[in-house]
């Protein structure tokens, strides 16, 4: 309880410096991949699980075996976060940050897999820890997995090497996980400093923050964040919620109710498109 009493003040106190920070940058990045066909078929909860097309992201086995790690191509150093996709049609992207959790992920999941919807995961390497297989699933159902550091702490007050191991560690457990380095990056409390951009290029990860916050951190009721979604939605908008980091059944039965919207608004949920070289 005092963990998310004050996990909560943080973020209250972090939210505004964010959000200003964000309605001052631009980036935009390509979106990709083909979605799979959507399907009416109801899920019973939390274990179960309807499988979507193979998917190619699903690159080796879940060993923690095998070669060494290659070391990821370098990218240029951007100076602020991609805020957004662009694409043609009605595209938009659900992405979710600070899990995974065994009481939360897992109905997320359901709920996407009923839809036949792809989302973005930006994972703490120390919730990774004790919850390998719902990364496993995440590769196996075609969702994209980020880096969200190890311990989710606010990287303005770290010196470099602590970031850098923050960011390494989270990126070696996704490898081990999942199947892939990640391949994007989203600094805790959307905090960003010169050194995140440096190293999260050196680690071949682009910087990617949100359009449209729904701030289910604040646990604001289940109305009030399907009404952000829903009266946010428009073309090119990465939607930002939690599937972990306090309460977060409201965001549970949230998606719930926005996703089905937004298909039937005629929105094509994606996730970016996987870098080869």
């Amino acid at each position: 309880m005092q963990k998310d009493q004050l996990f909560t003040r943080r973020r209250m106190l972090l939210a505004g410096a964010a959000a200003l920070g964000a309605a001052g940058t631009a980036g935009v990045i390509v979106a990709g991949g083909d979605e799979a066909a959507r399907t009416a078929a109801p899920v019973a909860g939390p274990q179960a699980r309807q499988v979507l097309r193979p998917s190619a992201f699903r690159l080796q086995p879940l060993t923690g075996y095998g070669p060494p790690r290659a070391a990821p191509r370098k990218l240029k150093v951007r100076h602020e976060p991609i805020l957004q996709i662009s694409g043609r049609g009605r595209q938009m992207m659900l992405t979710f940050d600070d899990g995974p959790n065994p009481d939360y992920t897992p109905h997320i999941l359901d709920t996407l897999a009923e839809y036949g919807v792809r989302a973005m995961f930006f994972v703490c390497g120390e919730c990774v820890v004790d919850n390998k297989e719902l990364l496993a699933r995440m590769a196996d159902e075609g969702h994209v997995v980020g880096n969200h550091t190890w311990t989710h702490p606010l990287l303005t007050t770290l010196n470099r090497k602590e970031i850098r191991s923050e960011m390494e560690r989270t990126s070696d457990i996704i490898e081990d996980t999942y199947g892939e380095r990640p391949q994007w990056f989203r600094a805790p409390y959307g905090a960003w400093n010169r050194a995140a951009f440096q190293l999260g290029a050196e680690m071949g990860m682009e910087p990617m923050a949100w359009t449209v916050d729904t701030t289910d951190w604040e646990t604001p009721g289940t109305s009030t964040i399907v009404d952000r979604v829903e009266s946010g939605a428009a073309p090119g908008v990465v939607v930002l919620s939690h599937d972990a980091g306090g309460d977060r059944s409201q965001s549970v039965h949230a998606i719930r109710e926005y996703l089905p919207y937004l298909l039937d608004s005629g929105y094509h949920l994606t996730v970016p498109p996987r870098r080869t070289a």
